[in-house]
Parts: structure tokens; C-alpha cells; sequence
């Protein structure tokens, strides 16, 4: 038996506001969506590198506010870039972890946050 890396879901209510905030600015890729109808909620597939990330606009599929801790080998890199695309609601800094890391904390614009973190180790 192997388990698999998990795949977080997060609530989101808007779908222009979620794909400017995860793939304009954090970038990341759509890689499917689902509708069962073209005035249903949808319910898609992001993905960056090995980081996938299901995001629904169906009710009760998880709780809005939710966070996930996101391992990264770079979080100067990722910082720099984001740098070069303003986000008029995020400015990310760098601190550094009491569990000897670096980490960058983002908040979507549905309350849902990303802990990318760097291990100093």
C-alpha cells in the first residue's frame, strides 16, 4: 500500500476572482473544470509544479477559511515573482518560522490561506 500526496479543496464564490488571484497572479494552471450545467457552480483542478489544488463553488464542499502548509525549495523566488505582479490586496512577506524556516503566507480573496514553507535544514 502507498498513500499519495493529498489534494486540498478550497471554497471559492467567485470564479473570475479565484483564477485572477491563483493563476494571474500565483500562477498556477487550470488543468479541468466541471459544470453539470452552464448556470452550475464549478468545480476545478489547479495545478504548479507538484502543488494541486481543487477549488469548488459547490456549497458544503468544504469550509471557507481553510489553510493549507505548502512545501516549496525557494520561497525567495517565489516572493521575487510575485513581486513583478502586483496584487492590489497582497504584499507577502518573507518571516522567518519558529521550526527553523522561511515562509510566505498568501490569503485568497475567499478567506483561504497558503503557508509556503521553506525548511532551513
Amino acid at each position: 500500500m502507498k498513500l499519495s500526496a493529498p489534494i486540498p479543496l478550497f471554497r471559492v464564490f467567485d470564479y473570475e476572482l479565484a483564477k485572477a488571484f491563483y493563476c494571474h497572479w500565483l500562477g498556477f494552471t487550470i488543468d479541468w473544470e466541471h459544470r453539470f450545467s452552464p448556470t452550475a457552480p464549478r468545480y476545478l483542478q489547479i495545478s504548479r509544479d507538484a502543488a494541486v489544488f481543487h477549488l469548488t463553488e459547490h456549497y458544503g464542499d468544504c469550509t471557507p477559511g481553510s489553510k493549507v502548509f505548502l512545501h516549496i525549495d525557494d520561497v525567495e523566488a517565489l516572493h521575487a515573482e510575485l513581486s513583478t505582479r502586483p496584487n492590489p490586496n497582497m504584499n507577502p512577506g518573507i518571516e522567518h518560522a519558529p521550526w527553523n524556516a522561511k515562509t510566505l503566507e498568501v490569503t485568497d480573496p475567499f478567506g483561504n490561506r497558503i503557508c509556503f514553507n521553506q525548511s532551513l535544514e
